[in-house]
């Protein structure tokens, strides 16, 4: 009889899938879900999607690829990325060309993106964010227990809000960037990897001189 879908999948056959597979322990939690606790047809889930073959690449050196850029209708959001890949053959293909196309309208449709992953937001940050959570007022009656793992909640998902690789793929919502990526690995082949990135908005920074028509109108009129 098979297993309920709703059913929890146990630790043991999480473990067991990943070092089968390669994959992650939450991809591989989701494939044993999807497919009722049933290892093989995990796995061929897992296959499917290009995440095993994926993380079993992700430990590969990927230092060739391309650096491109993409500019808005209208010039007023520039991106510059670099995505990495591990040979010159992949980086020539169109299809790579075309996802790197796509991760650079990425950045440029994600304002509040400033980080590739969540790993390489500075600890200072965290911090930081971790203080002003503490202090706010709707944690004042709460346990101490509870209220570590809201404010760990909420660093998490302000981490993932500025994350790159955790946004929404905007062509298609259902996947991340991250899934995007690893589909591509699976279809390329190779290694894949956002490296960095730099995103410009006309005017950033610059300190605007703000008038008062009203003000310029009355100065008019006692000259």
């Amino acid at each position: 009889m098979a297993k309920d879908k709703t059913a929890s999948v146990s630790a043991q056959d999480v473990k067991a899938l990943r070092e089968k597979t390669g994959a992650g322990m939450m991809d591989c939690k989701k494939a044993l879900t999807e497919n009722n606790g049933d290892m093989e047809k995990a796995v061929e889930w897992l296959r499917q999607k290009g995440i095993a073959s994926a993380e079993k690449k992700a430990g590969r050196v990927a230092a060739e690829g391309l650096v491109d850029s993409y500019i808005h209708t209208g010039g007023r959001v520039g991106v510059l990325v670099e995505v990495n890949c591990e040979t010159d053959f992949v980086a020539r293909r169109d299809e790579f060309k075309s996802l790197v196309r796509d991760i650079a309208m990425q950045i440029a449709a994600c304002p509040n993106v400033e980080y590739v992953t969540t790993d390489d937001v500075p600890k200072s940050f965290v911090e930081k964010e971790k203080g002003i959570e503490m202090g706010r007022e709707d944690l004042g009656n709460k346990p101490d227990n509870i209220k570590e793992k809201i404010i760990q909640g909420r660093i998490d998902k302000r981490l993932k809000e500025i994350s790159l690789m955790d946004q929404p793929y905007i062509k298609d919502q259902s996947i991340d960037v991250n899934e995007l990526i690893k589909n591509a690995v699976a279809q390329l082949g190779e290694n894949i990897k956002v490296r960095r990135f730099s995103r410009f908005t006309l005017g950033e920074g610059i300190e605007k001189e703000e008038s008062n028509f009203a003000d310029e109108v009355a100065a008019q009129m006692q000259k």
